[in-house]
């Protein structure tokens, strides 16, 4: 059998079902993913950033309205679940920051980007996103 006859390696696209769930996605990719759909979310999110922004500034009692929205929670919704938004909203904003600052970097310092820069990083940028969000959580349901 001679080298041109021997049968060429088929590449098929790959199964979602079966080959995305053993998939080991680098660190570089969860944040490139996670960066789009932060910006979704903060886009998602607007309408309800500026509810908060409206009710808080427009009047003292509409401030207080805010505020039990948060404590209490409105007729329709407890207030965890606003919390919870919130919380999504911050975290959205530090990853979409830190990833955001990450590629800048990656821009404008085209020489020094490596594979292992690369993957340092993506996860410093996750723990540094996960780390504020986690601090300002904190802070957000009262813990300290």
């Amino acid at each position: 059998m001679t080298e041109l006859t021997k049968k060429r390696p088929e590449f098929r696209n790959i199964n979602a079902l079966s080959d995305l769930p053993t998939y080991r996605l680098p660190a570089a990719g969860w944040v490139s993913i996670l960066h789009r759909i932060s910006g979704f979310l903060m886009f998602l999110l607007l309408p309800f950033v500026l509810w908060m922004f409206d009710t808080s500034v427009s009047s003292e009692i509409s401030f207080e309205k805010f505020k039990a929205a948060f404590n209490v929670g409105l007729g329709w919704a407890p207030g965890w679940f606003f919390k919870l938004i919130a919380l999504a909203l911050i975290w959205a904003y530090l990853h979409h920051l830190t990833a955001g600052l990450r590629h800048l970097w990656m821009d404008t310092h085209h020489e020094a980007v490596s594979k292992e820069f690369g993957r340092s990083s993506a996860v410093a940028t996750l723990v540094i996103s996960i780390a504020l969000t986690v601090v300002l959580g904190a802070k957000l349901f009262g813990l300290y």
